[in-house]
């Protein structure tokens, strides 16, 4: 019998993004109502790309927070063909930046700045071994030739392989997994390899973006993928594996820019991003599995601290409005209009003696 609650520790997201400006003041309060971290994109116009621009948007964030909360930004830098290897020892020493973004040129939002050939950043990626850092990876190749439904499958084979071969130690998340050949590649892997999954791939096919028509709101890049490819994505996030865990990749644009006639991908879930885990987990039947993939996996595979506290997800209904405000514009959440089958309770922190 399926429990009308579920409590577990306060979780993180593992993959977040905050935008900046007005942007940031409009969606920062819905990650910081879920979620006690995140791990913060790097990919604004200009990109992150050093350790004291790092800084500097650490502080915006910081100074968005809604009064009150405690919510702590986990700090990325953006990996250029240029980036020296000084800027990891740099990063390492701030406390503050836990990991490199890498983004293929061309491959989503804001990536045109990024890595044209991985061999450019061996000696990056070589130090970051060394020290310990954390890389990040979209995990498409770019090539016009290359199905959208298969670059992540390719970028597999040609790049992420070789790579992880060539840098034993450093320590790698397969960001936004879609596909079943992902999930193979991560649990076959050698130690030092996890993978983050969104709430959309693990409720979604891609049937969703041509519901009756374009559906704008269900692009975002990877795309959606086959049936098949999403089951095998709950499976794995359902199985208490540790090295899956929870990465929304929700990322806020505005109605204007998603409905036009050269879309922008991306969905935005912050809103509702641990009910809908919960609504996925619980059709898989393992709800009790739910505090290792959202309080557990990540802070291990980050190495730091689990987080203190719980939150409550009671099974009731929640209306989610058709939009937000979004600076001067709107922003259309997932499930607009419609109802979540969870409702969310930060639960109070326990007296200390």
């Amino acid at each position: 019998m399926n429990p009308d609650s579920i409590t577990i520790g306060r979780p993180d997201d593992w993959h977040l993004h905050l935008r900046d400006g007005a942007a940031l003041r409009a969606v920062l309060p819905h990650t910081a109502e879920r979620f006690a971290r995140a791990i913060v994109m790097p990919n604004l116009k200009p990109p992150v790309t050093t350790t004291v621009l790092a800084g500097e948007y650490r502080q915006r964030i910081l100074d968005a927070r809604p009064d009150g909360s405690d919510f702590e930004p986990l700090m990325t830098l953006y990996l250029t063909d240029r980036t020296p290897p000084a800027e990891v020892e740099r990063a390492r020493a701030s406390g503050f930046v836990h990991g490199f973004k890498l983004y293929p040129a061309g491959a989503t939002t804001h990536s045109d700045a990024g890595v044209t050939d991985v061999r450019h950043i061996d000696p990056v990626l070589a130090r970051m071994a060394e020290l310990g850092v954390v890389l990040q990876v979209h995990g498409e190749v770019t090539e016009e030739s290359v199905d959208v439904f298969d670059r992540e499958a390719r970028f597999i084979d040609d790049v992420l392989a070789p790579l992880a071969a060539r840098h034993p130690a450093l320590r790698i998340v397969f960001e936004h997994i879609t596909t079943r050949a992902a999930v193979d590649f991560v649990r076959s892997a050698r130690d030092g390899i996890a993978a983050t999954l969104t709430p959309q791939h693990l409720l979604h096919n891609r049937n969703a973006m041509f519901a009756g028509g374009i559906r704008p709101h269900f692009y975002c890049l990877p795309v959606l993928k086959t049936e098949p490819d999403r089951a095998a994505l709950l499976e794995a996030a359902t199985s208490g594996d540790p090295r899956f865990f929870l990465g929304t990749d929700s990322a806020p644009h505005a109605r204007h820019t998603k409905e036009n006639s050269c879309g922008c991908a991306g969905m935005y879930s912050a809103h509702a991003g641990l009910e809908l885990y919960a609504e996925a987990f619980d059709a898989a039947g393992a709800l009790d599995r739910l505090d290792g993939f959202a309080h557990r996996f990540g802070a291990d595979f980050y190495r730091l601290p689990r987080n203190a506290g719980t939150v409550t997800l009671w099974r009731r209904p929640t209306a989610v409005p058709a939009s937000f405000v979004f600076g001067d514009a709107e922003l259309v959440p997932m499930r607009a209009g419609g109802q979540l089958a969870w409702t969310l309770r930060r639960d109070p922190m326990p007296a200390t003696r």
